[in-house]
């Protein structure tokens, strides 16, 4: 009796793939360092827009710039580019609206900053004199 053996150099083991190890998107290195300067001057970009003192202009700035990274980072590094036109919609739809969402929270904190600072003169002004109220009992 016989016993039928694997062909282990045939393409059974691929597991439904058929590329056999290649990458299915592959980029340009002009494309990929393109994108790698893009990040880097973008990153300038937000520590030379924190020098300036502009209010909440401040936070939709350092948003929008966060936002346009990290799109360029799920674009081509995460191959966004390459798959189906919803996926693209849904995912910087929803990047776009984590941004609003997180710039609206930002402005609003903005505006209770100054009871948020420690004050060491307020915190004794605020507190009621209880050695004096035990003294006099």
């Amino acid at each position: 009796m016989s016993v039928p053996t694997a062909d282990h150099t045939s393409d059974s083991h691929s597991h439904g793939h058929g590329h056999d190890g290649e990458f299915s998107h592959p980029m340009p290195i002009w494309m990929l360092l393109s994108v790698f300067f893009a990040l880097l001057v973008l990153t300038v970009a937000t520590v030379y827009q924190s020098t300036f003192s502009l209010g909440n202009l401040e936070v939709w700035m350092s948003l929008a710039i966060a936002s346009v990274k990290a799109g360029l980072v799920i674009a081509f590094f995460m191959h966004l580019l390459w798959d189906k036109p919803l996926n693209a919609i849904i995912i910087f739809s929803s990047l776009i609206f984590v941004a609003l969402f997180l710039g609206f929270t930002m402005m609003d904190a903005q505006g209770y900053r100054e009871n948020l600072i420690m004050n060491p003169a307020l915190l004794e002004e605020s507190q009621p004199a209880t050695t004096e109220v035990a003294l006099s009992k």
